[in-house]
């Protein structure tokens, strides 16, 4: 039996849910009130500008099964999941967002399987409703691109909705990258893993919190935190067009030497110069985005500043990842 008398912990990220969080709430509610065993709800609030975490905070007043994280500011989605993480204190975790396009009820299928014995039990998304077709065919794209690029197996039309086993959970925070990504995180380090099937939905209210420009970040996360290919890819490319540009030379010498041939002007110097040039600053991007990851990691900052840790047990305050991890919360006094 767990010592902190929690079997279940369901961690929600959230950032300006302020429209779906009360819904949110009340599916999750009564989805676990339906599991038959004690569980504790982590909202996660990462520095959201509109009321999702006071709302949290009335919620928890009335509900002793509520916990909230709040951020000092925002640190960013899979930080905030990280952080969920470290404060979650049943035998099984599960990840949600608060947008209701992951159905909650689809948890109890979640639980199913790891009764079962699975150690990590992932959404896998058959259709994604209410999406634009940019986003479902750049969400395509990525998924096959880093599971391409990468040699870790990262499963396909997959996000961070998902179970995974008091284990996994600890195993994650020993891991100490600052750029994660979690899905891919989870899937290097193993264990026993399966599937649920579900239909994703629209989101309830509100917008995305993943613009293009997050999008395009998300991915560079995945594919530079597991995969050196791109940085082959620049020596092989390097390498290609410098044999190309050591032949053009010699054509031109040959041309110059033993035929009537003659540059008439420097647009062929200018083009190529413009299409080496370009593709050398590519290539000095692309090793930007690594070296700017190892100066991440070097600075060893906290992974994320709590201001408050509501309905756990310990002192409110700073709390860095991998810290001591926090013990529940008797109902009766619920705040720190």
């Amino acid at each position: 039996m767990n010592p902190n008398g929690v079997d279940y912990s369901v961690i929600v990220p959230m950032y300006n849910e302020e429209e779906v969080i009360e819904h949110t709430y009340k599916r999750l509610k009564a989805v676990m009130d339906t599991a038959g065993r004690p569980y504790e709800l982590i909202f996660v609030n990462d520095g959201s500008k509109d009321r999702s975490a006071e709302l949290i905070r009335s919620f928890g007043d009335n509900d002793p099964n509520v916990r909230l994280i709040d951020f000092s500011r925002n640190f960013g989605h899979q930080i905030a999941i990280s952080a969920g993480m470290d404060y979650a204190q049943g035998d099984a975790i599960v990840v949600i967002d608060a947008d209701l396009q992951d159905p909650p009820e689809v948890i109890l299928q979640m639980i199913a399987k790891w009764k079962e014995g699975y150690e990590v039990v992932y959404g896998r998304r058959l259709k994604r409703k209410g999406e634009t077709v940019f986003k479902k065919v750049t969400a395509l794209a990525f998924y096959r691109l880093l599971k391409s690029m990468t040699n870790v197996d990262i499963p396909l039309d997959t996000g961070d909705f998902r179970l995974i086993d008091r284990k996994v959970c600890d195993v994650l925070r020993s891991l100490k990258e600052k750029n994660r990504f979690v899905r891919g995180l989870i899937s290097w380090i193993g264990f026993r893993q399966t599937s649920v099937e579900y239909v994703r939905e629209e989101r309830f209210a509100g917008e995305t919190k993943y613009p293009l420009k997050k999008m395009i970040s998300f991915a560079l996360d995945g594919i530079t935190s597991f995969s050196y290919k791109p940085l082959k890819i620049a020596s092989y490319l390097g390498f290609t067009l410098s044999i190309g540009s050591f032949l053009y030379l010699l054509i031109v010498i040959f041309q110059r030497l033993f035929t009537e041939t003659t540059v008439t002007g420097w647009t062929t110097i200018v083009a190529l110069n413009l299409l080496f040039n370009g593709i050398i600053l590519i290539l000095l991007g692309v090793i930007g985005e690594y070296i700017g990851r190892i100066y991440d990691e070097s600075k060893n900052r906290p992974l994320y500043i709590v201001r408050e840790a509501r309905g756990f047990l310990g002192e409110e305050g700073e709390h860095e990842q991998n810290g001591p991890k926090p013990q529940r919360l008797e109902p009766e006094s619920q705040h720190v």
